[in-house]
């Protein structure tokens, strides 16, 4: 398995697992970080829910990007999907839930900084 990474489109595939792991760990922090009614406030699922999403595609992730699962082959559905819940997490629930008053930060005088 970790042998076909270093063909030519093994290469391409692992950094675009990589990139993928990435983007699932940073929204599974970000949920993390978010406050747990923020989550129905903003019309989603719950926190819980989210976190559970959210880890299983972190550890699919991670599996890809370690090259434990074959990232051509029959693994590569889980890989599809945790990429999946990873975007969506990121396009459609951080936005809504940051707007409600998810987000971090002092808050000065003229708003947050």
């Amino acid at each position: 398995m970790l042998w076909t990474v270093y063909s030519g489109f093994g290469l391409v595939f692992w950094g675009i697992a990589i990139l993928a792991f990435l983007l699932e760990a940073a929204a599974f922090i970000d949920a993390i970080r978010r406050p747990a009614e923020a989550f129905p406030a903003a019309g989603k699922q719950t926190k819980k829910l989210w976190l559970l999403i959210l880890g299983f595609a972190s550890v699919f992730g991670a599996a890809g990007a370690a090259g434990v699962l074959n990232i051509i082959g029959s693994g590569s559905i889980f890989l599809i999907a945790a990429f999946i819940a990873g975007v969506i997490y990121t396009a459609d629930v951080k936005p809504a839930v940051k707007a409600i008053g998810g987000g971090r930060g002092s808050s000065g005088p003229y708003g947050p900084w």
